[in-house]
C-alpha cells in the first residue's frame, strides 16, 4: 500500500508529480493499492482551487488512485484520540511553556552556539494548580539514550543518535494536530506499508518513529528519493522549468505519456531504456533502480521526449487538442482540414504549442501577413518566377502533391534552378513564413483556389 500525500497550497509540482509516479508504479507492480490524501491542515493556506489542480493533475497523467480521496484536516478528531492515548500510556505529555519562555530558551541556545532544540523542562514535571485552565501543547516523550536506524530502500541505513532529536509538538494549545502526529496517524489507519517521498522528509521519519514506536504500530518501509534539480545542479526552481503539471500541459504543449516518461526517467531506470510505455514501467519499476543522487531537469530532453510521442499519437487525438489551443470548433471545415494536415504538421514539431503555430498557415486570410524573413524570399526576380509557377500550376488538372510537384520540377528545369530555389519564395508566398510542411503538402492542403489565389497577391 503506497500514497501520495500532497498539500494543496498550489498547483501539482513537477517533483510531486514523479513522487506520485513512483507511489503509483510501485502499488501497481507489487499488486497493490495507492491512495491520494490531501493534507490540508494548514487552513490559512489550503485551498479549493489548489486541490482541484491536484485532482486535475493527477487525472491528466493517469495516476488514477484507489478509493476516495482522504482529506486530513477531517480526520483531526482521530489525531487528537492518539495524542490522548500517548498521554495516558506516558509515552507524551503536556509542556506549559510560554511563548516568552520559549523564545528566551532559544535566545540562550543561539548565544551559547547550541542547537535549536526544546529542553524538555516540562517533561518530568508535574503540573500544579496554578497551570488549571492555563494553555498547554502536548509533546512525545521522545528516546534520549542510544540511536535509531532506518533501512531506507533508497538511502541505505541511515542512523541517528537520539539524542538530537527533541520532544515534538503532537498537539497545538489549540488541540489541533501538527503535521508529524497528523501523518503518522493516516498512513497507519490507511493502511500504508511503503512511504515513498522526497528526501527532505528523511529526517522527519527519524521523528515520526518515536510515534509509531510509542502506538506500537508496524512500522512502514521508507524510501527516500533523492529531489529533482536543475540542469545546472542547483535547486529547481521556475527558471529551470519547475511549474505545475497544467503548465506542462496548457502553456507548453506537452503530452502526458511524454511527462510521464520523462519523470520515470529521473532518477530511476532499466538499462538502457529510453521509451517506456506505462505497461513496461508498471512490469519493470523497482525501488531498486531508484538512485541515491540528484536528478538533473532537463527541458530540451523533454521536449524531445515529447516530439517521439506526437509522431506516434493518434491523428485525431492531436487534432482535438490543437482546435482547442485555436479555437476551431469541432466538426468544422477547418477542423476537418486541420485534421487531414495532421499528418504533415506533427513530424517537426515538439509540442502542441509547435503543431499549432504552424498550422497557422492554413486559416490565414488574405492576402496574408508576410513575415520579415519571408518578404526576403519575395525580392528580386522572384516574382516573376511566381508567375511561371502559377500559371504551371493553373493547368495541372490532378490537383495532388505528387502531379504538383511534377509541374514545379518543369518550371525550375526552365529556369535552370534547383527546385528549392522555386519551392522556397512559393512556401513564402503560400504560408507567409519560411517554415512550413513540405510545400506540395501545402499546396495540396490549401487546394486550388485558395493556393492561386495567394500566388496572385504576391504576384501583384
Amino acid at each position: 500500500m503506497t500514497r501520495f500525500a500532497p498539500s494543496p497550497t498550489g498547483f501539482l509540482h513537477i517533483g510531486g508529480a514523479r513522487t506520485a509516479l513512483f507511489n503509483y508504479l510501485y502499488a501497481r507492480h507489487m499488486g497493490g493499492k495507492f491512495l491520494l490524501r490531501i493534507e490540508d491542515t494548514d487552513r490559512a493556506r489550503s485551498t479549493q482551487p489548489a486541490i482541484e489542480a491536484i485532482l486535475d493533475g493527477m487525472t491528466w497523467l493517469g495516476l488514477d488512485w484507489d478509493g476516495d480521496v482522504v482529506y486530513q484536516f477531517e480526520r483531526a478528531a482521530r489525531h487528537a484520540e492518539v495524542a490522548q492515548a500517548l498521554l495516558d500510556a506516558g509515552a507524551a505529555y503536556k509542556c506549559y511553556a510560554t511563548a516568552e519562555e520559549l523564545e528566551a530558551m532559544r535566545a540562550e541556545q543561539r548565544a551559547n552556539k547550541q542547537p535549536l532544540r526544546y529542553d524538555g523542562r516540562w517533561r518530568d514535571r508535574t503540573c500544579g494548580p496554578e497551570q488549571d485552565g492555563q494553555p498547554f501543547v502536548v509533546r512525545l516523550k521522545a528516546e534520549r539514550e542510544g540511536e535509531t536506524t532506518i533501512h531506507d530502500r533508497v538511502q541505505g541505513a541511515v542512523t541517528v543518535q537520539n539524542a538530537e532529536l527533541d520532544d515534538m509538538v503532537l498537539l497545538r494549545s489549540d488541540g489541533t494536530p501538527t503535521y508529524m502526529l497528523a501523518v503518522v496517524v493516516d498512513d497507519h489507519d490507511m493502511g500504508v506499508t511503503h512511504v515513498i517521498r522526497g528526501d527532505d522528509h528523511l529526517n522527519n521519519a527519524f521523528r515520526q518513529m518515536g510515534i509509531i514506536r510509542a502506538m506500537g504500530w508496524p512500522e512502514p518501509i521508507y524510501a527516500h528519493i533523492p529531489l529533482i534539480h536543475g540542469s545546472d545542479g542547483a535547486k529547481l526552481s521556475k527558471r529551470h522549468g519547475a511549474l505545475g503539471v497544467d503548465a506542462y500541459r496548457d502553456e507548453m504543449g506537452m503530452l502526458p505519456e511524454a511527462v510521464n516518461n520523462y519523470l520515470l526517467r529521473l532518477g530511476w531506470g532499466h538499462g538502457d531504456e529510453e521509451i517506456i510505455s506505462r505497461e513496461q514501467a508498471i512490469a519493470w519499476f523497482d525501488l531498486d533502480a531508484v538512485g541515491r543522487a540528484p536528478a538533473r531537469f532537463d527541458l530540451k530532453k523533454l521536449e524531445n521526449l515529447n516530439g517521439h510521442y506526437l509522431r506516434e499519437a493518434d491523428d485525431l487525438r492531436l487534432t482535438a487538442l490543437v482546435a482547442e489551443k485555436i479555437g476551431l470548433d469541432t466538426g468544422s471545415d477547418g477542423w476537418d482540414l486541420l485534421h487531414r494536415a495532421m499528418p504533415f504538421l506533427k513530424p517537426r514539431a515538439k509540442s502542441i504549442n509547435e503543431i499549432a503555430e504552424g498550422a497557422g498557415f492554413l486559416f490565414r486570410t488574405r492576402p496574408l501577413d508576410v513575415d520579415e524573413a519571408a518578404a526576403k524570399l519575395l525580392e528580386g526576380d522572384a516574382r516573376q518566377l511566381l508567375a511561371r509557377a502559377r500559371d504551371a500550376l493553373a493547368a495541372v488538372d490532378d490537383w495532388s502533391a505528387p502531379a504538383l510537384e511534377s509541374a514545379i520540377r518543369v518550371v525550375a528545369e526552365e529556369a535552370q534552378l534547383g527546385l528549392g530555389k522555386v519551392a522556397q519564395p512559393l512556401r513564402a508566398a503560400l504560408t507567409g513564413r519560411t517554415t512550413s510542411p513540405g510545400i506540395f503538402d501545402v499546396l495540396a492542403l490549401l487546394g486550388r483556389e485558395e493556393s492561386l489565389a495567394r500566388l496572385g497577391d504576391q504576384i501583384a
